[in-house]
């Protein structure tokens, strides 16, 4: 079983986000005895063996900090190989190592998951993709990279060059793009809300790992509600040291697990809850998806500052429409606005860009009544080893369907992979055209290209309907 599959079943078993540190750390150590080294070693195993006794029907992951076990030497290793046997197997493991040395990614690698069998780490993000291959080419085991840190000295870091657009922002945008959402997770120090709901609106996929939420005056509830994924998942928590320390531990646990559970749940009501969106404005002339437009804006899928894209070019704008997916219709009019292209064109698949376009295309699939298949982003190293996922047969036609243009190549990439397959592209759709020559270059390519929105006639609206300022409006200009 995989980390994804393991994690969600302790979820769902324990009825649990929660994660406890299992930390060899003296300062913390109820009724701390003084004495030799292996008298400290003997107690420290005493209190995390009680401490899991304590928590193992109330938690979904145990995480022991590497760092603490080092500090003890030789013995501290040792101890920390005796208690990895106490967990118990239905209860994943996260390594808490923040490894950032990209000369020992391999070996340490090979060490934690072959020998020590950990089902994850953390890993410092700072050395790239280069130093999280080593980790990611275990398939079944998970990665936490850390985005963000609530050290006070990491704030001129963190937030440069500007808090609109932060740096920790441009870490959750790369390391997404490294594994799928079953290998690569996010892990995020701070108590502001804020904060979290800027991670969660770049990556609403992505399983966050919240630590340093209970320092005094943080609104807890806040701290949920934004970080909760659409449907009140993608949120594990570490708990607190203090409460570590409590002789009634599992009451205290459980006590908590009730409070993230009324959090959760009413999270979920209010977002299942389809809410009535009436525009406010009155054009002259109306664009043909204006209310569209602006819906799109005011949800926050159409962002306007300083944004470094993926490929390291910086827009004065940033799209995010995986938000869509939680707003049933709105999505039903993205998908209708899709459907009025496709409907013109001649094809006998959709084949939707992961993953970004993936609902789009399983929802053309259900309105068309045409069959979806995809092409994936990498292949799995086990498995069938696809590189196509669904049914087709050799020589038919296939429309690519993305969500935005900006170059082309994820849609080029993607057809090319049909095309290895003796499939037929001709025509790419996508809701959003970044313009700026985009459409010419699939032309030049062999691909019609199709967009519901050009950039231009989104901004346009917008400025009209005084959503953005002339400043705005203008810096989006230049780029086309």
């Amino acid at each position: 079983m995989n980390f994804f599959a393991k994690l969600n079943q302790a979820i769902a078993q324990n009825q649990s986000l929660l994660v406890v540190g299992l930390d060899p750390n003296p300062e913390m150590m109820p009724r701390q005895q003084e004495g030799k080294i292996d008298d400290l070693i003997n107690n420290l195993q005493t209190w995390l063996e009680w401490t899991i006794e304590q928590t193992s029907g109330h938690v979904c992951a145990y995480k022991p900090t590497l760092g603490f076990y080092q500090a003890l030497g030789v013995a501290g290793l040792e101890l920390l190989d005796r208690i990895l046997t106490k967990v118990p197997n239905n209860i994943p493991v996260i390594l808490d190592a923040k490894h950032g040395d990209l000369n020992t990614s391999t070996v340490f690698a090979q060490t934690i998951f072959e020998q020590w069998q950990v089902d994850a780490v953390t890993l410092s993000p700072y050395a790239g993709q280069d130093h999280a291959a080593p980790f990611l080419v275990h398939a079944d085991k998970g990665v936490f990279f850390l985005c963000h840190t609530s050290n006070p000295g990491a704030f001129a870091l963190q937030e440069y060059p500007h808090p609109d657009n932060p740096f920790y922002l441009e870490v959750v945008r790369q390391v997404q793009s490294w594994g799928t959402i079953e290998q690569v997770y996010l892990e995020v120090g701070t108590n502001n809300p804020d904060i979290i709901r800027k991670i969660r609106a770049v990556a609403p996929e992505r399983t966050i790992l919240l630590r340093s939420i209970w320092t005094e005056g943080a609104d807890f509830q806040q701290i949920l509600k934004a970080g909760f994924a659409g449907n009140g998942e993608g949120l594990l928590l570490t708990i607190s040291l203090d409460l570590l320390a409590k002789e009634n531990l599992a009451q205290e646990v459980q006590k908590l697990n009730q409070q993230v559970a009324q959090i959760r749940s009413e999270f979920i009501q209010v977002g299942s809850s389809c809410e009535l969106w009436t525009s406010n404005v009155c054009l002259l002339n109306q664009h043909p998806h204006q209310e569209l437009i602006l819906q799109l804006f005011d949800i926050g899928c159409l962002l306007f500052g300083e944004y470094v894209q993926a490929s390291g070019a910086t827009f004065s704008y940033y799209i995010d429409l995986r938000k869509i997916i939680s707003n049933p219709q709105l999505f039903n009019q993205v998908i209708k606005a899709y459907a009025g292209i496709l409907k013109n064109l001649t094809f006998d698949r959709i084949a939707g860009i992961p993953y970004g376009a993936l609902p789009t295309a399983t929802g053309l699939a259900l309105d068309l009544h045409r069959p979806m298949i995809f092409p994936r982003k990498e292949v799995k190293a086990h498995g069938t080893r696809r590189l196509i996922e669904g049914n087709f047969n050799p020589g038919e036609k296939v429309v690519v369907v993305d969500d935005i243009l900006i170059s082309g190549k994820s849609v080029m990439e993607g057809a090319a992979k049909l095309e290895s397959a003796d499939l037929k592209v001709e025509d790419i759709v996508v809701f959003i055209d970044h313009e700026g020559g985009v459409k010419d270059r699939l032309a030049q390519n062999g691909y019609r290209a199709h967009s519901v929105l050009p950039i231009s006639e989104i901004t346009e609206t917008l400025y009209e309907a005084g959503r953005i300022t002339s400043e705005q409006y203008q810096a989006v200009s230049k780029h086309n």
